[in-house]
C-alpha cells in the first residue's frame, strides 16, 4: 500500500460539465487585481466575503474530551519535510501547523484564508501575492510572517520532492509587504497554481535556525524526536516514541475565531496507540483500547466485527462514500529493472492475474476491479478518444501504443477454467514475443538461459495472503516467485533506493489532478529518491500530458488532457490494477456525534468535525 500520508492531498472533485470562470477572475480584469477570501479555479466560491463559518459544521458542537485512534507499525519522526525521504513520520503531526488557505469540503474546489487572509493575482495570472493575517501566531506567541512562508515554500522545494513538483513553475518568491509574500511564476496562464501554493504548511523559521535545549543546532534535513513549535489547533502533550503520542487542543490557539475554523478541532486530546499489526490494532480495538478504526480488510469487514459490542450497538459499524477522491491502487512494477521494461511481460503478468477467483474466494466479491488510473472520477478514460482528447493523442502518435486509438482499455477477465486457460495461454505467448521461453518448467531468457525471477515485497503480513494467491499463476507460466515481508524501515529504504522488483502501491487523484501528477508520472520524478514515481517511468508522452494536465484553463481542457494521460498509462501497462471499494469502513464506540449531514467531500470527516457526546458517552459506560 501507498506506504506515506500525502502532505499535499489531492483536492476536491468538480462536477463533469463546464464550469464557468469564477467571480474573483472576472473583478481582476475589470478593474485589476483585489484582495480575494477565497480561490476556485473552475467556478464560483459557494461562501461570501465575511462569512461566518461553513455550512456543514456544528458551530455549537462542545470542546472536550479525547478520541483515541490506530496506527500501524511506528515512527521515529516528527519532521514533516523529510517524509518518505528519512524515517517514518508520526500520525497526526499535521494537527501541529497551519495552512495558508483551506479547502471547503461542500465545494468540488475551492479554498478560503487561514494564515492568508487575501490572495490576489494578476489578469495574466503571472504572480500570486499572500497577505498574512495580523493575528497569526506561533505557539509561542510571536507572529507568523513572510520570513517562515519563504522559508517553509524553500525548505519543501528542496527536501520534498513530492511537494517540490507543485512548485515546478514558481521563478521565486519575496516579501512584497510588512504582511505580503509574492510567488512569481514562470509566465502566465497559471490560473491553479495560487490553490497550490495555499496548501503550504508554513513552518517557523527561527526555531528551526535556532538550537534545542541542549544546545544543538537544529537541522531541518533530518528526522527529529523533538516537538516542534507549531501554529495550529493542537501541540503535542506527550509520547513514548515509537508507540503512542498524545497532541493537546492550543487553548489559546489563534484561528479558533476564524471562520474556516469555527465547529472544528473539538476534542480537547487526540491520541494514536501504534500497533505492529492489524490484527494486533483489531483485537485492541475489541478491547477498547481504541475509539475509532478505518477497517481496509474485505475479509476482516465481513468476519471480524461479529463480538458482542456490536450485537447490543456499543460499537456502531458504519460506511461513508468516498466522493474526492479516485485510486490506481496496483501492482507496481519497477521497470527500473530490465526483466520488467518490455510492455508485453508486464501485460502478461495481468494475463495470469485471476482478480475474478481471488475476490470470491478471499475478498467474499466486495471489490471491482480497477481499470483506470483516474478510477472513481470523472476523469476516467471510457470508450475511444475523440475531441479534445483525440488531437492531444494524435500529436503523440508516434510515442503512444497503437491501442490507444484502437480500442478501449480492459483487463483480462478470469473466474472460470475455461477463462483461465486462455488468459495463461495469451501470457506465454506474450512472453515468447518478449524473448522468453519456457524451457523444463522454467520460464528462462531465450538468448542467455537466465531463468526468469520475481519477487513480491511487502510490508505487512496481511498482504501475504495477496500475493500468495498470485504465486501459483505466475509458477504455471514457470516464473519463479519468492513473497517477502520486511519490517517498515526496511521497506522504505528499499523503496528508496529502488531495491524492488513488484510492491502494491497505491496513486491517489481528484478530479482536480494537478502538479502531483509530475511526482507520479515524470521522467524528472523518475530517479528522485522519495517520488512516488515508483515505477520508474521515463516516458516523453507521458511527460507532455501531464504537462497539459497542470496548464488546462478549463475543466472541458482538463477532462481531455486527463483522459488522453488514463489511456497512455494504461496502454504501457507499468501495473497490473488490483481493486477498489467505493465507501470507507468505519467502527467506533458510541462516544461521538457529529454534523448531519457531513459535507460530501469530507468522507468520515473524523475527527475534525465532531465531537465528544457526553450523554452517549455517560450511556455505553453504564453498559460497559
Amino acid at each position: 500500500m501507498n506506504r506515506r500520508s500525502l502532505l499535499t492531498s489531492a483536492l476536491v472533485a468538480l462536477a463533469a460539465r463546464r464550469l464557468p470562470l469564477p467571480a474573483w477572475i472576472g473583478s481582476a480584469q475589470a478593474a485589476g487585481p483585489e484582495w480575494q477570501h477565497g480561490i476556485s479555479p473552475f467556478g464560483e466560491l459557494k461562501y461570501p466575503p465575511g462569512f461566518k463559518k461553513f455550512d456543514y459544521v456544528n458551530a455549537s458542537a462542545p470542546k472536550g474530551g479525547t478520541v483515541r485512534q490506530i496506527a500501524l507499525g511506528t515512527y521515529d519522526n516528527f519532521n514533516m519535510v523529510v517524509d518518505g525521504i528519512k524515517g517514518t513520520l508520526v500520525q497526526g503531526i499535521e494537527l501541529n501547523y497551519d495552512t495558508l488557505l483551506v479547502a471547503a469540503l461542500d465545494e468540488v474546489s475551492s479554498a478560503y484564508g487561514l494564515i492568508a487572509e487575501g490572495v490576489r493575482c494578476p489578469e495574466d495570472f503571472s504572480s500570486a501575492i499572500f497577505k498574512l493575517r495580523a493575528e497569526a501566531k506561533w505557539h509561542d506567541g510571536t507572529p507568523v510572517t513572510p520570513d517562515d512562508v519563504i522559508f517553509s515554500y524553500e525548505t519543501f522545494k528542496k527536501l520534498s520532492p513530492q511537494i517540490a513538483a507543485g512548485y515546478m513553475n514558481v521563478a521565486k518568491v519575496e516579501k512584497s509587504g510588512d504582511r505580503e509574500v509574492t510567488f512569481v511564476f514562470k509566465g502566465g496562464g497559471h490560473h491553479r497554481l495560487p490553490e497550490v501554493l495555499g496548501q503550504l504548511i508554513v513552518l517557523p523559521k527561527a526555531w528551526w535556525q535556532g538550537a534545542d535545549s541542549d544546545g544543538k543546532k537544529r537541522d531541518i534535513s533530518a528526522t527529529t524526536l523533538e516537538p516542534p513549535l507549531g501554529s495550529g489547533p493542537y501541540r503535542i502533550k506527550e509520547f513514548t516514541a515509537g508507540r503512542s503520542i498524545v497532541f493537546e487542543r492550543v487553548k489559546n490557539y489563534w484561528g479558533a475565531a476564524v471562520n474556516v475554523n469555527i465547529g472544528r478541532d473539538n476534542f480537547d486530546e487526540v491520541r494514536f496507540e501504534y500497533f505492529r499489526d492489524g490484527t494486533a490494532a483489531l483485537e485492541a480495538f475489541k478491547a477498547d483500547a481504541a475509539d475509532w478504526r478505518i477497517e481496509n480488510s474485505a475479509k476482516s469487514w465481513a468476519t471480524a466485527y461479529d463480538f458482542p459490542a456490536v450485537a447490543d450497538k456499543r460499537v456502531l459499524l458504519e460506511e461513508f462514500p468516498i466522493n474526492n477522491v479516485g485510486l490506481m491502487q496496483a501492482f507496481a512494477f519497477n521497470i527500473r529493472r530490465a526483466k520488467f521494461q518490455d510492455p508485453r511481460v508486464r501485460l502478461a503478468f495481468n494475463y495470469a492475474f485471476d482478480f475474478e477467483e481471488m475476490n470470491k474466494q478471499i475478498f467474499f466479491g466486495q471489490y471491482k476491479r480497477i481499470a483506470s488510473y483516474f478510477a472513481g472520477t470523472d476523469l476516467a478514460a471510457t470508450g475511444l478518444p475523440t475531441g479534445r482528447e483525440l488531437d492531444l493523442l494524435e500529436k503523440l502518435r508516434d510515442k503512444v501504443p497503437a491501442d490507444v486509438f484502437k480500442k478501449p482499455y480492459a483487463n483480462p477477465v478470469g473466474g472460470d477454467p475455461a477463462a483461465v486457460r486462455g488468459n495463461t495461454r495469451e501470457a506465454l505467448r506474450l512472453f515468447k514475443e518478449a524473448g522468453y521461453e519456457v524451457r523444463d518448467q522454467q520460464m528462462v531468457n531465450a538468448k542467455t538461459g537466465e531463468p526468469y525471477a520475481v519477487e513480491f515485497l511487502g510490508n505487512s503480513p496481511l498482504f501475504e495472503r495477496v500475493f500468495l494467491f498470485y504465486k501459483p499463476s505466475l509458477e504455471r507460466l514457470g516464473i519463479t516467485v519468492d513473497v517477502r515481508t520486511v519490517d517498515e524501515a526496511q521497506y522504505e529504504n528499499r523503496l528508496r533506493a529502488w531495491d524492488f522488483d513488484v510492491i502494491t502501491y497505491a496513486w491517489r487523484e481528484s478530479q482536480l489532478p494537478g502538479h502531483e501528477l509530475s511526482d507520479y508520472w515524470t521522467s524528472q520524478a523518475a530517479d528522485e529518491a522519495g517520488s512516488d514515481n515508483m515505477i520508474g517511468i521515463k516516458n516523453p508522452a507521458v511527460d507532455a500530458l501531464v504537462e497539459h494536465v497542470i496548464a488546462a484553463k478549463t475543466y472541458d481542457d482538463l477532462l481531455a488532457a486527463a483522459r488522453a494521460l488514463d489511456r497512455v498509462l494504461l496502454w504501457n501497462n507499468y501495473v497490473v490494477p488490483q481493486w477498489s471499494y467505493s465507501k470507507l469502513r468505519t467502527a467506533r464506540w458510541d462516544r461521538f456525534s457529529h454534523p448531519e449531514p457531513l459535507p460530501k467531500y469530507g468522507i468520515s470527516a473524523f475527527p475534525a468535525l465532531w465531537w465528544w457526546d457526553a450523554e452517549k458517552a455517560a450511556k455505553l459506560a453504564s453498559r460497559q
